[in-house]
């Protein structure tokens, strides 16, 4: 029952904490009291309905770990609910707490990302799991625009189907699926999102960056929004990077809780956003650490 208790009140404040605060950001100001008040109210009236159904239980017999199981069941029901209504907050929570098991995220910059509104991320590529690790440092939904070969990853696939990643190929590979690719990130861009693409169009195997390539100059103008640079440090010569081989291939390079990096630059108006500037500007935040 004492553990029972301790577990009920440590992922009660991971269910609560969170809420206010997602109250608190995506809220309109002038609508912020009341619906803390009216979340106030919910809270109570279903703490009095929790008491009435425990009296209840307990006078019909049941003993306390029972009725705990009991309380367990429902609220796994009610989360069951909750994940098909809104999964990517499953999906961002798996990936937060998969990114956090293997490895010590260093965040610099992330309040550079604007708190509300359209914006385009670009970032150099390292790794495979380069989205996994923006998905759970950005406190904002993100889309990606990945490889279409990455994005039908098995398992990381349900992480990117959630997330609404945008699959793409080369005008070689599939003309089509980039011209569906172009459309809906537009399309993103016109309803507000966040946008992350990484613009040399793979993963590195030198540990250097490609080239920026022309396709954040077409998507800007299109739609010309602030662009923000991003750096990953740390990744290469992970289990999950190309360095002298094949990724994933390496189980040695497997180093449990290793430092990453993520940095974020200021924003960059669309109009100075030339892939070149903006592959200085990610090198120089990425610096010597790759």
């Amino acid at each position: 029952v004492m553990a029972d208790l301790f577990l009920l009140a440590l992922f009660a404040g991971f269910y609560s904490v969170p809420l206010y605060a997602l109250i608190q950001l995506r809220c309109e100001p002038s609508h912020r009291a009341r619906i803390i008040a009216a979340n106030n109210i919910l809270n109570a009236l279903f703490m009095v309905v929790a008491s009435i159904m425990a009296a209840v239980l307990l006078h019909q017999g049941l003993t306390l770990p029972q009725l705990y199981l009991v309380v367990g069941v429902l609220n796994a029901a009610v989360a069951v609910y909750i994940y098909t209504l809104v999964p990517e907050f499953l999906m961002r929570f798996i990936v937060w707490i998969l990114v956090h098991s293997i490895y010590r995220l260093e965040k610099n910059g992330l309040e550079k990302i604007p708190d509300e509104g359209p914006a385009l991320i670009v970032c150099n590529h390292v790794s495979f799991v380069d989205a996994l690790v923006i998905a759970a440092a950005c406190r904002r939904p993100v889309r990606f625009v990945m490889d279409h070969q990455i994005f039908k990853i098995p398992v990381l696939s349900f992480v990117f189907r959630t997330g609404k990643a945008i699959p793409i190929a080369s005008a070689k590979q599939n003309p089509e699926m980039m011209e569906r690719a172009s459309a809906e990130v537009s399309k993103a861009l016109r309803a507000g999102d966040i946008v992350v693409i990484f613009p040399e169009g793979r993963i590195t195997d030198t540990g250097d960056l490609y080239p920026f390539r022309p396709g954040v100059t077409r998507i800007l103008a299109a739609d010309p929004v602030p662009v923000v640079p991003m750096a990953l440090r740390g990744l290469w010569g992970s289990f999950f990077s190309r360095k002298d081989g094949a990724a994933m291939t390496k189980p040695w390079r497997l180093r449990p809780f290793s430092k990453i990096g993520l940095v974020v630059g200021s924003a960059v108006p669309a109009a100075a956003a030339t892939p070149e500037a903006l592959q200085a500007n990610v090198l120089g935040l990425r610096g010597d650490w790759r």
